[in-house]
């Protein structure tokens, strides 16, 4: 006699069937009684599996799903198909917003369930190197300077430069165009970052690309939100900055406020000028400074291999979309504001009493 009940020895075996088969084989040789008394169970046990074995072999001793065959909470045939269609609809917006969004009873958790059973993909986050991928295929359709990004960077947080920055009186701002689809730079620099000097680093631009044709129509210049863009922010009129790129036939795009990743395009090359040029490089005077910042933007537009746009210079790149486009197309030296601004008070009129006329 079997020392165990039934039931605890079914708990803990690993293969059932092979338990209930030896029922089986011990019921026909001496009967079910005393079988189930010697398994420690009932008779009504022993039959159970006798007949379930005549009926369906080894296989039909396992298991058998106790799921009831019929539900009053499943939910229906065109509910399902409505939540399917919903993820269709809204890709990538997750289970608990579509059901807000669509009033949909049934809860998010269900919802995923549906979902998965059906062989639809859930919500997924996109991986970085795919949203870059995806931009740069973007960047690519673009034509030649229709898509371009200015921002200004400050040099006194360079402690490499900053000690030679005030003993020399080298430039305390950058201002910097930045080409999206093949990443060509433009260089401006000033002792102060100011609406007038990005209305005059925007004329110096955009005479060059002039006497180049290289001003795209409905061209996008970007930039964000600061005043040496916009102006003051209770200004009624459009900025000095923004009537000179329109004046090119130019929009003035600002990014959304706060949204700095915007700007990423130009923010980059800020980060490569800063490690390539300012950290490395010793000047005696400002002279000097234009001088090395002209001999790095030419190195950076002509020779520098861009990993992020097929380890191609901005050149080639730029020779691929226009191959009437001469080199010196990419050559606009660095240019000094400051000085550029005396030489403009100096050709100016000058209004009453000896004064300078604004700009």
């Amino acid at each position: 006699m079997c020392p165990y009940p039934w039931y605890q020895i079914m708990r803990i075996s690993k293969d059932k069937k092979q338990q209930r088969y030896q029922i089986v084989v011990y019921a026909r040789e001496h009967g079910v009684k005393p079988t189930a008394k010697l398994y420690a169970t009932g008779p009504k046990t022993v039959r159970k599996w006798v007949r379930r074995y005549d009926q369906g072999g080894y296989q039909a001793l396992s298991d058998i799903s106790r799921k009831p065959h019929h539900s009053s909470n499943k939910t229906s045939a065109d509910t399902i198909k409505k939540i399917i269609k919903f993820k269709a609809e809204y890709k990538r917006i997750g289970a608990e917003q579509i059901k807000i969004l669509e009033n949909v009873k049934e809860s998010a958790k269900t919802m995923r369930k549906i979902w998965r059973q059906n062989g639809v993909s859930s919500r997924q986050r996109r991986k970085k190197h795919v949203t870059k991928q995806n931009l740069r295929e973007i960047k690519k359709q673009f034509a030649l300077f229709e898509r371009v990004c200015e921002d200004t960077k400050d040099l006194d947080d360079i402690p490499e430069y900053w000690t030679a920055m005030i003993r020399k009186k080298l430039p305390k701002v950058q201002y910097t165009f930045r080409e999206v689809s093949c990443g060509v730079q433009f260089l401006g620099f000033a002792d102060e970052r100011s609406l007038t000097n990005s209305w005059l680093f925007a004329n110096y631009v955009n005479e060059h690309l002039k006497k180049h044709n290289l001003i795209a129509e409905e061209g996008i210049r970007q930039t964000d939100n600061g005043s040496e863009y916009c102006g003051s922010w209770s200004a009624k009129n459009p900025s000095a900055y923004t009537l000179a790129i329109e004046s090119a036939k130019l929009i003035h795009g600002t990014i959304p406020p706060g949204a700095h990743r915007f700007q990423s395009d130009v923010e980059t090359v800020h980060n490569l000028i800063e490690t390539e040029f300012y950290e490395i490089e010793n000047f005696t005077d400002r002279i000097n400074f234009m001088e090395k910042a002209n001999t790095y933007q030419l190195f950076f537009n002509l020779e520098r291999p861009n990993t992020y746009k097929e380890n191609k210079s901005p050149w080639q790149l730029a020779h691929e979309k226009r191959h009437d486009i001469t080199k010196e197309a990419l050559m606009l030296p660095p240019v000094d504001l400051d000085v550029l601004l005396n030489k403009k008070l100096d050709c100016s009129v000058s209004g009453g009493y000896d004064v300078y006329s604004a700009p």
